[in-house]
């Protein structure tokens, strides 16, 4: 047991027989909606207020509708996951079959993709649905290892009664997600499952070594595609004369010439060959390459310039800066912090110095470095809207907030004093 400062008592991680009844009885007090002296531990607890807040039965099956196999098969092939299931399979498998348990490789979605191990353990997953196809987020089944670890973003390790639905009582699990180097997105979940006699505290650090030696073998695959676009690209690059680059179907930087080099540039989801205006750019004429992209930036005026700006702020996790020009239309999603200071200058199109956005987010002043820093890192994809000396979106663009419903919604989390007053009607919204 251990002991917070606020003096609520969790159950250790090693979850002996003592301390799996007590987490069980601590389950049961939660479900009916009573206090207790015990907590669940953090990710367990939260997992387990968001599913008694969406009203899941405790008591339902785990079962789904599985995918068929064809559906099966194509995401197998369009997930970069399936490039590293040898390296998984070595990783993993034979610790699992020793362990009695499986290895479970799912999709951002939560589908099972892949399973091997231990073939009587294979058995007994079909029993709850931990088959091929079937759906495994926390919507679904409840708190579990796949599902919990998809929303915390961190592996997570459930043991038994920590489930919310109680046909997994008797099964333990321990998941990590797996993230694409070129972006940071999530590609899925790598989980070793079994019975809840199989438990050991260790199994969470082994599946986080054998995400991260998977995340390692993809960043050198991609590595090595960058080289191979580079040979191609360089030579032509040097020949377009002014300013270009090429770069991969994620935006890393292969070649460059007549600019400064970048890392990445920020692409839309459906780039396709002809003019279209970036927003760190302006507006390019697109040519494909093997394995990626030539961009060359038009120099002089531009009729794709932006000429409007919507901040949606309508939804508080899906905070977003759309970006309309001529020809074409850009989305970027906004960090709360970024989302903050757009807003603020969105209340003062006469712009913000440095010190007067410090005041407007923070309450103090002399934060100017922190805001300085911010604004920089935005003006790398909104640099076209972005103006300075002061701070403030461009005169000839129009700009619109989105505003949640209820006025209280407005960055609910923010504490900045320009929000804060919006909230409580303090200042006009814009």
């Amino acid at each position: 047991m251990e002991t917070s400062a606020s003096g609520v008592t969790r159950p250790d991680a090693g979850h002996s027989a003592p301390a799996t009844r007590l987490i069980h009885r601590v389950r049961e007090a939660r479900l009916a909606g009573d206090r207790t002296q015990v907590a669940p531990r953090a990710e367990i607890g939260a997992s387990w207020d968001r599913l008694l807040r969406s009203g899941m039965d405790p008591d339902q099956s785990t079962m789904s509708e599985l995918l068929g196999v064809d559906e099966i098969e194509h995401r197998r092939r369009s997930s970069t996951l399936g490039e590293v299931m040898p390296l998984l399979n070595d990783g993993l498998v034979a610790l699992a079959d020793a362990a009695q348990q499986i290895m479970v490789v799912t999709d951002v979605e939560c589908r099972v993709l892949w399973r091997r191990g231990n073939a009587a353990v294979l058995r007994r997953a079909d029993d709850v649905c931990l088959a091929e196809g079937a759906a495994w987020a926390e919507e679904s089944t409840g708190t579990n290892a796949i599902g919990t670890a998809l929303v915390s973003r961190v592996p997570v390790q459930v043991h038994s009664s920590e489930h919310f639905v109680r046909t997994l009582h008797n099964w333990t699990c321990a998941a990590a997600p797996v993230r694409d180097p070129r972006d940071g997105k999530v590609m899925g979940i790598v989980d070793m499952s079994g019975p809840a006699s199989t438990f050991h505290p260790t199994t969470l650090a082994l599946v986080s070594s054998v995400a991260r030696l998977a995340e390692s073998e993809i960043r050198n695959r991609h590595l090595q595609a960058i080289d191979r676009l580079r040979s191609v690209a360089a030579p032509l690059v040097c020949r377009v004369g002014g300013r270009a680059l090429a770069v991969d179907t994620h935006g890393w930087l292969a070649a460059v010439t007549g600019m400064p080099p970048i890392d990445r540039l920020p692409l839309p989801k459906s780039l396709a060959p002809g003019r279209v205006w970036l927003p760190s750019l302006g507006m390019c004429r697109v040519e494909p390459l093997p394995g990626g992209w030539l961009l060359q930036v038009a120099d002089g005026p531009s009729d794709g310039a932006p000429q409007r700006v919507v901040l949606d702020l309508s939804r508080p996790r899906g905070l977003t800066v759309n970006v309309v020009g001529s020809v074409s239309t850009w989305t970027q999603r906004l960090s709360p912090r970024h989302a903050e200071l757009l807003y603020a200058l969105a209340l003062h199109r006469e712009g913000r110095t440095a010190s007067e956005l410090a005041e407007d987010i923070f309450g103090d002043a002399t934060r100017t470095v922190t805001v300085r820093a911010e604004i920089s890192r935005m003006r790398r994809h909104l640099a076209q809207v972005l103006a300075h000396r002061p701070y403030r979106f461009a005169e000839d663009v129009e700009v619109e907030v989105i505003h949640p419903d209820d006025p209280a919604d407005l960055l609910p989390h923010s504490t900045a004093p320009v929000v804060v007053r919006a909230r409580t009607g303090g200042q006009d919204r814009s």
